[in-house]
């Protein structure tokens, strides 16, 4: 008999990290022990002091709703748009220029955990998401309006989508959330814009979910870590990888992580290179992955264990890491030329599970989080 599994990772009853089973109502923190209160602070929750550090985040307007698990697309025009976030099937633009926010079409279904990709004609593909829905739609920024396209093989969230040199979508992985013994998913498949379909391609190497994927420069696509299955309704973080190569439709795997990782980032450096910092097992620390060796190495670490952050490449070539689990406001910036992370101020309201988008003026802007309407902008002088 098949049984669907409401699977929440702060409520999953028995979950495996490296081996080791930890039970119980509460979450795992990112660095695979108890939840840390902050470093140095004897017990105090983090909630971004930075020792006097001036501070580049300053507020902007505000959503129109509170959100947290949504997403967030810079559309060709400069806007950014953002949508869903907690089952929610509202949408809106926020216009730099202005500052402001103002709501556009909704959706055609509630989503969060879902993904939204610009698509190389200028139009938004926003696929699955929250309890696995199959459904996806394309949002228009010329009329402001969402329109279903074709439906997935299989319903995703907490998956990933990455645009392809060819102008395909590749769809990997994510919870499934009604199998038999397990939520998570090894299918791919890819979305074609000309016909507005979605077709199988090859499975990868192990089922994932809260993984990452980031296209390379040499048209691969790298896919690193995330919770997988081990055993019935037991889950693990794992530090495998591996290489999705567009021209064969097929997965290989590539050198492993030196730690296992879930919802953590990965960011494509100006040089190739690819940082993945912290995660849920993988603490403050950090590597970089080399697509000419296929290998991970470890790099600096950060000043806070993280995960739920964001990461964003800006325009200087630095990385802003920000945010995340248990109440984090801090900021920091991570150097390729050092290798090194510091401290750049904070926000001004701990967040988690929110986005950050590199707007076209170089400046970042950081929306919801934590069931919070308010935005902010960081603009490094």
């Amino acid at each position: 008999m098949k049984i669907c599994f409401r699977f929440l990772l702060l409520l999953v009853a028995v979950v495996c990290i490296g081996g080791m089973t930890a039970c119980g109502s509460g979450g795992t923190h990112p660095d695979g022990g108890v939840p840390d209160s902050g470093p140095g602070d004897g017990g105090v929750p983090d909630a971004g002091q930075d020792g006097g550090l001036p501070s580049y985040f300053h507020p902007t307007g505000s959503m129109t709703t509170a959100r947290q698990d949504h997403a967030a697309t810079l559309l060709p025009g400069g806007k950014v748009l953002v949508t869903g976030g907690s089952g929610d099937a509202s949408a809106e633009l926020y216009d730099p220029a202005t500052g402001t926010f103002s709501r556009t079409g909704s959706m055609t279904s509630p989503r969060g955990y879902h993904t939204a990709t610009l698509l190389s004609d200028g139009r938004v593909l926003i696929a699955g998401g929250y309890e696995g829905t199959v459904s996806a739609e394309l949002y228009d920024p010329a009329t402001g309006s969402f329109t279903a396209t074709g439906s997935m093989t299989t319903a995703r969230s907490s998956h990933t989508a990455t645009l392809l040199n060819d102008g395909k979508v590749l769809i990997a992985g994510g919870y499934d959330w009604c199998v038999e013994e397990c939520d998570f998913v090894a299918s791919a498949e890819l979305y074609d814009p000309t016909t507005g379909t979605f077709n199988p391609t090859g499975r990868m190497t192990t089922e994932r979910g809260s993984h990452t994927a980031t296209l390379l420069a040499n048209g691969e696509v790298l896919v690193a870590g995330g919770f997988s299955c081990d055993g019935y309704l037991c889950y693990r973080i794992i530090a495998s990888a591996e290489l999705y190569d567009a021209s064969s439709g097929s997965f290989h795997a590539t050198g492993s992580m030196s730690t296992v990782r879930a919802y953590h980032t990965a960011t494509l450096l100006l040089y190739g290179k690819v940082l993945i910092a912290g995660g849920w097992g993988g603490g403050g620390s950090a590597e970089l992955y080399d697509p000419q060796t296929g290998i991970f190495r470890v790099t600096g670490s950060m000043t806070s264990p993280r995960g739920g952050h964001t990461a964003t490449l800006l325009q200087t070539v630095k990385v802003l890491v920000a945010g995340g689990d248990y109440g984090l406001a801090s900021a920091e910036l991570y150097d390729p030329a050092t290798g090194s992370f510091g401290a750049t101020g904070s926000m001004a309201t701990a967040r988690q599970d929110y986005t950050a988008t590199l707007l076209t003026s170089g400046k970042v802007l950081v929306t919801g989080g934590s069931g919070d309407a308010s935005a902010e902008l960081y603009d490094e002088p």
